[in-house]
C-alpha cells in the first residue's frame, strides 16, 4: 500500500481505534476461579486498578515491546503471585478480564 505520512497515519489511528473497541467488547468481569487453569500455565497479567486495563491490552496486541516493558518495570503490568491467587479464591473474588493471546490480562472488578 502506497500512502501519504498522513493516510497512513489516518490509517493507523483508525485501525487502533477499531482494536480498542473490539477489545473492549470482549472484556467481561469473571471469577477468578475460572481463570486457574490459566494462571497455572502462568499466563495471567495482573494490570494496577488505577489503569485503562483495554488501553493496556492494546499495547501488548500491536507489540509496543519498550512500552509493555516499562509498564513490567514500573509495576503496572506483573505476573499473578501464588499469594495473590489463594486470596483472590478466598475471597471468591470477580475480575475484569481480557484475552490478548497467550496472556489474559486482569483487574480487580469492583463491587
Amino acid at each position: 500500500m502506497v500512502c501519504s505520512d498522513l493516510t497512513c497515519d489516518y490509517a493507523m489511528t483508525e485501525n487502533q481505534d477499531i482494536l480498542f473497541a473490539k477489545l473492549n467488547l470482549e472484556t467481561a468481569v469473571i471469577s477468578w476461579r475460572e481463570l486457574q487453569r490459566f494462571f497455572a500455565q502462568g499466563k495471567v497479567l495482573y494490570v494496577n486498578s488505577d489503569e485503562d486495563l483495554v488501553a493496556i491490552a492494546r499495547k501488548i496486541a500491536t507489540d509496543q515491546t519498550d512500552e509493555v516493558n516499562r509498564l513490567i518495570k514500573g509495576s503496572i503490568i506483573n505476573t499473578v503471585s501464588d499469594e495473590q491467587a489463594k486470596v483472590m479464591i478466598e475471597q471468591e473474588s470477580r475480575v475484569w478480564a481480557v484475552v490478548v493471546a497467550p496472556w489474559v490480562l486482569i483487574q480487580q472488578a469492583s463491587d
